[in-house]
C-alpha cells in the first residue's frame, strides 16, 4: 500500500517535469556506435558501472537466503535489506556534490572498494551484525560506484550521441545485472555464502585496474 502511494506521488511530481524533446536531426548525427564503444574511457566507465551493479545485485540477492540458511529469523533479513536500500539511495543527495568536488574516477574507485569491503565483511562471519554491516556497506558502494560510473559515461560522448551511448550502456549494465541475479541463487546453493562473496573480488580488481589506466591515459592525452 505504501509503495503504491509513493508511486502515485512520484507520477504526479514527474508529470510536471517538461524535458526538452530531442530534435529529429540529432538522432542521425554523431559517430556510429561501433566507433564510440571502442574508446578506452567508455570501456572503463561501462565496465565499472556493470561491475558495481552486477556484484551488488549478486550479493544482495543471496543475502536473505544465506541468513535463513544460517538460522537467522526473517525479521533480521528484512531489517538488513531495509537498511541496504537506504544505503543505496540515501547518499544520492550528496553523491553528485562529491563527484563535482573530487571527480568521478575517485568516487567510482571508492564505491568499488566499498563493495570489496562488503564482501570481506560477509566472509568474516554469519552473525546478524555481519550481514547488516555487509548490506549497508554494499549499498553505499553501489551508490558511489554506479552513479560515479554513470557520470563517467556522460563524459565519453557528444551531446548528439547520448541516446545511442546511454542505451548501449543501460543494456550492458542491466543485462549483466539480470545474469548475476539468476546466478546468485545457484552459486549459493552449489558453493555456499563464502564463495558468493569471493566472486566479487576479481571483477572489482579488473574494473579498478581499467579505471586507473583510463584515468592516467586521459590525463596524458586530449579528451573527446
Amino acid at each position: 500500500m505504501v509503495q503504491a502511494v509513493v508511486a502515485l506521488v512520484a507520477m504526479a511530481v514527474l508529470s510536471t517535469v517538461h524535458a526538452p524533446r530531442p530534435h529529429a536531426a540529432d538522432l542521425h548525427r554523431g559517430r556510429p556506435l561501433s566507433a564510440i564503444i571502442g574508446q578506452r574511457d567508455l570501456i572503463a566507465a561501462a565496465l565499472c558501472g556493470t561491475v558495481a551493479y552486477t556484484m551488488m545485485n549478486l550479493v544482495m540477492t543471496s543475502a536473505p537466503l544465506a541468513m535463513r540458511l544460517c538460522g537467522l529469523p526473517i525479521s533480521d533479513s528484512n531489517f538488513g535489506i531495509q537498511w541496504h536500500i537506504v544505503a543505496m539511495y540515501g547518499p544520492s543527495f550528496f553523491t553528485g556534490s562529491l563527484i563535482a568536488r573530487f571527480g568521478a574516477p575517485v568516487i567510482v574507485a571508492i564505491g568499488l572498494a566499498l563493495e570489496a569491503t562488503a564482501a570481506a565483511i560477509g566472509m568474516s562471519g554469519i552473525t546478524p551484525m555481519h550481514f547488516w554491516a555487509m548490506l549497508i556497506v554494499l549499498g553505499l558502494g553501489w551508490n558511489f560506484g554506479f552513479i560515479g560510473a554513470s557520470a563517467l559515461v556522460v563524459q565519453t560522448h557528444r551531446p548528439e550521441e547520448r541516446n545511442k551511448v546511454q542505451a548501449f550502456n543501460d543494456f550492458l549494465v542491466l543485462g549483466m545485472m539480470a545474469i548475476g541475479s539468476f546466478a546468485s541463487g545457484q552459486l549459493l546453493a552449489d558453493f555456499g555464502w563464502t564463495v558468493v562473496n569471493a566472486v566479487v573480488f576479481p571483477p572489482v580488481a579488473v574494473a579498478l585496474i581499467c579505471l586507473a589506466v583510463a584515468h592516467f591515459m586521459r590525463r596524458r592525452t586530449p579528451a573527446l
